[in-house]
């Protein structure tokens, strides 16, 4: 392991780039997948329609035709940003269909008699999804969204790859190829630097569930 060790503060300059790519992938897809399942059961034809669509597509597209696509693909457009933003944007992209779906499994496990009072109210649909429906979504739909997420966080090592830089996967990359060390210690530490994001992030995920189930 004298490679990890010679060279502990470049693995921890790309873990830290890899937990931000990480943590930058959980706030989007969570937001953007959130958005798509209000559009999956809107009442307007359209906007489900759309969402169907987003969920067909991409859900069906591998990760690295959405990476290829954001950084081959729109800079034919005339928009040009940097690798790290489009490999966050393809992540939390590729990632919102999968978040959609668990999240949409939720808002069906929810009574509907729930939605019904809210309109009872006078409640809008918008409301009564945002202050109803989707609070009890949540905390139904955190196992599939648990598993979601930490593929989420192992997807990270494939942004890597396609060039962000800096990150655990081009320190590993420019230790084995660059500086010549053997590639086993060099990976092994690379692996055991993603498990200080996926194991912690695993843990949380439980002792939530835990929590909620024994709010429910």
């Amino acid at each position: 392991m004298d490679p990890v060790l010679d060279n502990l503060d470049l693995y921890w300059s790309g873990f830290l780039r890899s937990l931000g790519i990480c943590l930058w992938g959980l706030v989007g897809s969570l937001a953007l997948g959130t958005l798509i399942a209000a559009f999956r059961v809107s009442p307007i034809p359209s906007l489900r329609w759309f969402g169907t669509a987003w969920v067909t597509v991409i859900r069906n597209c591998p990760l690295t035709v959405v990476l290829f696509f954001f950084a081959f693909g729109f800079p034919e457009l005339g928009i040009n940003r940097s690798y790290y933003v489009f490999g966050v944007s393809a992540l939390i992209v590729y990632t919102s269909p999968f978040v959609c779906e668990a999240l949409r499994s939720g808002i069906n496990a929810v009574s509907a008699g729930q939605a019904e009072a809210a309109r009872a109210i006078g409640l809008t649909f918008t409301q009564s999804l945002g202050q109803v429906v989707l609070p009890q979504a949540f905390r139904t739909s955190i196992p599939p969204l648990g598993s979601v997420l930490i593929a989420m966080f192992k997807n990270a090592a494939v942004v890597g790859a396609f060039g962000v830089g800096q990150d655990l996967f081009s320190v590993g990359k420019g230790l084995a190829n660059a500086q010549g060390y053997d590639a086993l210690p060099v990976l092994t530490g690379v692996a055991v630097f993603y498990l200080l994001i996926t194991l912690p992030a695993g843990a949380i995920l439980a002792l939530l569930e835990r929590k909620v189930a024994i709010v429910r």
